[in-house]
Order: structure tokens, then C-alpha cells, then sequence
């Protein structure tokens, strides 16, 4: 398929890109069935219409010749916008937390097997050029195509480890619901704790999200561990530490008072 789908698109996001030299396509069954039909991992590209690095990345790669050609070579691109279809922006979030040990953000860029759209990369932003600790777009996309020709075994492998995993977040309805107890919980605590920036605080790299649900959950962990004469400081330090430096960073409004919605970089100071 050698064209570009979103012109008829109802979603304003998907028609912003409607007339990008990528052959976009919407997430229907014409462009599943082509995946399939080419054995060609799907490029998914997730956004909505008022989010900016959605429009940096589409200005710096999806704007740009050459980047869409290789991606037209390599890969059937999908565009999805989040507003339209939370679903599936609820599915590949988590799947992209699973995979990179960190939450996402938009844009959100996975790559999926053709079969059964299962990603086995994932990640979020990627700059034209290598920058903060991210590979160039191009870079990425050669990457990931020589690793589908040749780790085939490995990724089939890591998928349906990373399919168990999901199946587990959502199980299915009417499968029977286990007993609740503290492992989901405790799990969640782990997981914080292994991402938690302890030079700048916060949980994994740039960008930065302030997340305060997962704070509130570490304070209630707190909480409870000193209801019962056994406080977790660990906890405490991970939340004292990440909101001292986000209210010594740029992403704190000295002015106007609030925080921002996220930090570019990993110290909070770019908002």
C-alpha cells in the first residue's frame, strides 16, 4: 500500500497527518490484513491533537522525506489518536511499562509484531539526532528492523512472557476473579522503587511525569507500615525527595502557582 489513509479520517489528530509523506494508516482491518499479509512489524504511532511533543516528532520525522521513506520501506505505520481510541492507548501504555521498566507518555511508539499486534519495543519520544540518551529515529528504525529479521526466536519468546504479563493487568471477564490480597500492591512498590531517580527524583528518565497517584500510593504505604509500628522510610524519602526537587525545578510556576503537566528533561527544570 502506497498511500497515506487519514484524509477521510474523522479525528482531527489523524488529520494533521494526512498529508505526511508517510503511508499512514488508521488501526482498521485493511491495515492489520496488510501487515499480515507483508510479514512487516507494525510501526504504531499514539498521540492527540493538543499534545506538543506529538508535533516535534512529526515536524522533526514524519515531516521529513527521507525518515519516511524508510519507514514506508520497513514498516506498515499506524496512527492512532488516544481521544478516539482510549482502549487501545490503555492496552499499549501498559505494555510500554512492561517493556521499558518506566511509564510512557505520548507519543507513544511501539512496534508490533504482524500477527497478533504484540509489541516487542516500545518507547516514546525519539529526536531526529541522538540526544539525551535516546538513539536518532533513523538509527532506531534500522535497529529495530535488522533485530525482526534476525532475533526472531527472541521476540516471539519475550511476547507471550509480555502477554501473560497483560493478560494478568486485565484479566478477561467472567474468567473468575482470585482473592484479593497485598501482592498487587506490594508489586506496584517494587516497581516504583526500581525506577526512582534517586540523583533527581521522580521515576525513570526524561521526560518526567510528576505521577501523583503513584506518590499517593507510597504515602499510603507509609502510612500504614507506621500504623503498625514498622514505617517504611524508604517510602517517605522516595516521596520527600521527588516533590523537594519538583518544587525547586522549572516544572513548579513560581508565578501562577500549579505545576506543570511534565519536565522535558530528567531534573524538572524545562517544563
Amino acid at each position: 500500500m502506497s498511500n497515506n489513509r487519514l484524509a477521510d479520517a474523522t479525528s482531527p489528530y489523524l488529520q494533521q497527518h494526512a498529508t505526511n509523506p508517510v503511508h499512514w494508516q488508521p488501526w482498521d482491518r485493511q491495515a492489520l490484513e496488510l501487515a499480515r499479509e507483508q510479514n512487516r512489524p507494525i510501526l504504531l504511532s499514539i498521540g492527540y491533537s493538543a499534545c506538543h511533543w506529538c508535533h516535534v516528532m512529526a515536524h522533526e520525522s514524519f515531516e521529513d522525506p527521507e525518515t519516511a521513506a524508510l519507514m514506508n520501506q520497513l514498516f506498515v505505520n499506524i496512527k492512532v489518536d488516544r481521544e478516539e481510541r482510549p482502549d487501545l492507548d490503555r492496552i499499549y501504555q501498559s505494555a510500554h511499562q512492561l517493556l521499558a521498566r518506566r511509564p510512557g507518555g505520548w507519543p507513544l511508539t511501539l512496534f508490533l509484531t504482524p500477527d497478533d499486534q504484540t509489541p516487542f519495543f516500545a518507547g516514546t519520544y525519539f529526536p531526529p539526532q541522538p540526544r539525551h540518551g535516546l538513539p536518532a529515529f533513523r538509527d532506531l528504525l534500522r535497529s529495530i528492523h535488522q533485530a525482526w529479521l534476525e532475533q526472531g526466536a527472541e521476540i516471539r519468546e519475550q511476547n507471550q512472557a509480555l502477554r501473560q504479563a497483560l493478560a494478568q493487568l486485565n484479566p478477561a471477564a467472567g474468567s473468575g476473579r482470585p482473592v484479593l490480597d497485598a501482592t498487587p500492591l506490594e508489586s506496584a512498590r517494587q516497581q516504583l522503587a526500581r525506577s526512582f531517580d534517586e540523583t533527581w527524583g521522580g521515576f525513570g528518565q526524561a521526560p518526567k511525569f510528576p505521577h501523583p497517584a503513584s506518590l499517593e500510593r507510597l504515602l499510603r504505604h507509609w502510612a500504614a507500615t507506621a500504623v503498625n509500628g514498622n514505617p517504611d522510610a524508604r517510602s517517605l524519602h522516595v516521596v520527600d525527595h521527588t516533590l523537594t526537587r519538583m518544587a525547586l525545578g522549572g516544572i513548579n510556576d513560581q508565578l501562577g502557582g500549579g505545576f506543570c503537566r511534565y519536565s522535558v528533561d530528567e531534573q524538572w527544570m524545562i517544563p
